[in-house]
């Protein structure tokens, strides 16, 4: 119903966000109204945030630790709903929409009390621990990936719609796989929100490995952290290879379909993108998550073979350096591999999510 109010809630990272946001684009242009409930970490994120009003949530994590600071975030979080309960109460969405992390926490925990409908969105493969604890409260549950390790009551809840794309990665997914130009490999790293330490000791080692002739064929943007950033210009220096490194790409849609090569974290975000876009990668799945879900959204690509999965612990400066040879050596099988990625993509998630949503207004 065009008018209407729908409060998304989501953690503070890319990884909920860009799904969030995703969803917002998909109802505003319904007709609908977006406010964003969320934690402070949204910042560096909510600029681009098309919602009417942004609204801090407390918020924390209550795994981990010792009992006295899961006390304390468990408190916090109770202060969180606390706060959501008058904040529901005068905004009146028809729908609350969570997309995981803790700060969605307060807002479902008061939409139910409320009776007001709610939807979960679970971006992996495995359901976080937050969304477990809310899986109860809410009436519909749409996933990124079919789930592993869930029980009859979250699966009766469920239907699998993909993970949502912002309007950046759509755009992005329009671009043909490039052509090897000059025979230049494009290669693009990235450790997701966060970057990933590993990244930066592995690759520019393994760069580094190669020979001056293999180098010249090499085309290499990477992400890496602030504290990592200089280190790792400095072996590029060092070797004479030139590489463009930041701490983050604000255009990272638009890379993803310049590159030929990912090298990559299996975030839900990351994993959608890639094979929205089409585009073969090297997955390194973040190894100390509690449910493995980086594993297993690894897992759900591999199927295609569009990509390599290793695990960290074998990712290794002569593995990768393996791993670029055979990509320089045949294009071709770069090309197949591009193709099949773009066979799992799905283009229409935020579509298919808004029309969860607008079932549940009443």
């Amino acid at each position: 119903m065009s008018g209407e109010t729908i409060l998304v809630a989501a953690g503070g990272t890319g990884g909920h966000l860009f799904p969030a946001e995703a969803l917002a684009h998909a109802l505003i242009a319904r007709g609908y109204v977006v406010d964003l409930a969320t934690d402070t970490r949204a910042e560096k994120y909510g600029q681009a945030f098309p919602a009417r009003n942004i609204y801090a949530i407390p918020a924390a994590t209550p795994t981990g630790g010792g009992a006295a600071s899961k006390a304390k975030a468990i408190a916090t979080l109770g202060r969180g709903v606390l706060s959501c309960l008058p904040l529901l109460r005068r905004l009146k969405p028809a729908v609350v929409v969570g997309f995981g992390g803790y700060p969605t926490v307060p807002p479902l925990v008061a939409a139910s009390l409320l009776n007001i409908p709610s939807v979960l969105h679970e971006q992996n493969a495995v359901m976080g621990r937050a969304n477990k604890f809310l899986a109860g409260r809410v009436q519909k549950i749409a996933t990124g990936f079919p789930l592993t390790r869930a029980d009859s009551a979250i699966l009766a809840k469920c239907t699998v719609t993909g993970n949502p794309l912002r309007p950046a990665v759509l755009e992005a997914a329009k671009q043909p796989y490039p052509s090897f130009e000059g025979d230049v490999l494009n290669v693009l790293v990235t450790g997701g929100s966060q970057g990933a330490k590993v990244f930066s000791d592995i690759v520019p080692a393994a760069i580094e490995a190669l020979t001056p002739e293999e180098r010249a064929h090499i085309r290499l943007v990477q992400q890496a952290r602030g504290e990592d950033r200089e280190r790792v210009l400095a072996v590029y220096k060092r070797i004479g290879f030139s590489a463009e490194v930041e701490p983050f790409f604000k255009d990272l849609p638009a890379r993803i379909g310049a590159a030929h090569l990912l090298i990559a974290r299996s975030g839900a975000s990351t994993v959608a993108e890639v094979a929205a876009i089409g585009r073969p990668a090297i997955l390194v799945p973040f190894p100390f998550a509690l449910d493995a879900d980086q594993a297993a959204n690894a897992a759900e690509l591999a199927r295609t073979g569009a990509v390599d999965v290793i695990d960290q612990k074998v990712f290794t400066v002569e593995k990768l350096t393996e791993l670029l040879r055979s990509a320089l050596a045949d294009p071709q099988n770069l090309t197949k591999r591009a193709e099949a990625a773009k066979s799992a993509g799905i283009l229409d998630a935020a579509g298919r999510l808004a029309d969860i949503v607008a079932g549940l207004v009443r």
